[in-house]
């Protein structure tokens, strides 16, 4: 394989593995604060490009203010979630508020079946984003270079709020001890709903990215990226944000260069990724980044 095909093929699990890795933060945040894998997730990351592709089709907003509308609405719905579904359960069995989240899960989907029809969508892309840049014979397609940029400046926004601002202190210290951050003076409510919200707004920002970048919408295309987001989570420490992004890079990476190195075995990158969970949870459960911690009963 020439050096330009594998720089080309590096750009591309670049610019996957910045949607996995935004789309992993949700999981490993609410996994965090609530011991929760939110299955959910995945189609939160689905609602996104619809509610852009419908302010710009009914509504005829521009493209960027309907892009900054469908990220608001995706964080409410993620609001609403939390506030329905999980917050009457937070002192039941953890099982059942696993499966109130697969019971989110389906209902989003059903949900988004009925209201939008199964059938795919076009995605609309500005001119910009059909743009392709060619550095020798290294072709970059404008939407790669904007899921990094784009990717890279809400990941930085939001380290800062978990470490610079009070919301992130009480999100940190919620994580290690509800009760005790209760007596604090903690709002663990309103803290729990912006951790809910923020999750769901990098999803909405990972779901319209991949609407730029794979032009269909419809009511299941969150399935797949919404698992590996989950096992990009799980490889970089869930629970830990900065093993989140790590985690969905390398994923996006490896998928990617597994496809370049073994074409005839390319229709099995779904099977060769979830065999990296298994081997995860076998020889590293905690992660690369994260710590073993006592499971509390």
């Amino acid at each position: 394989m020439s050096l330009n095909l594998i720089l080309q093929n590096l750009a591309n699990g670049l610019s996957l593995g910045s949607l996995y890795a935004l789309i992993s933060i949700g999981y490993t945040m609410v996994y965090g604060i609530l011991r929760l894998i939110n299955f959910a997730h995945g189609e939160i990351f689905m609602l996104a490009p619809y509610f852009l592709y419908y302010g710009v089709l009914i509504f005829h907003l521009p493209w960027w203010a309907s892009f900054l509308v469908a990220i608001l609405l995706t964080a409410v719905t993620g609001i609403v979630s939390e506030r329905v579904a999980y917050r009457p359960l937070r002192e039941a069995p953890r099982i059942s508020v696993l499966i109130s989240a697969i019971g989110v899960s389906y209902f989003l989907q059903n949900l988004a079946i009925v209201v939008f029809s199964g059938i795919p969508k076009s995605f609309h892309r500005p001119n910009f984003f059909k743009t392709i840049f060619q550095f020798g014979e290294i072709r970059i397609q404008s939407t790669l270079i904007a899921s990094v940029i784009v990717s890279t400046i809400f990941l930085i926004i939001l380290i800062y709020i978990i470490y610079k601002t009070k919301t992130g202190l009480a999100m940190r210290s919620i994580s290690v001890d509800i009760e005790t951050s209760r007596l604090m003076g903690v709002n663990v409510n309103r803290t729990i709903s912006f951790t809910f919200a923020i999750g769901s707004a990098l999803a909405a920002v990972g779901g319209i990215l991949w609407g730029l970048r794979f032009p269909q919408i419809y009511p299941l295309m969150g399935m797949m990226p919404g698992l590996k987001a989950f096992i990009a989570a799980v490889v970089g420490g869930i629970g830990n944000v900065p093993g989140a992004m790590l985690g969905g890079f390398l994923l996006g990476m490896v998928e990617i260069l597994y496809v370049a190195f073994l074409p005839a075995l390319s229709g099995y990158r779904d099977a060769f990724v979830f065999s990296i969970l298994i081997l995860i949870l076998l020889f590293r459960p905690e992660g690369i980044l994260g710590k073993k911690v006592q499971e509390k009963v």
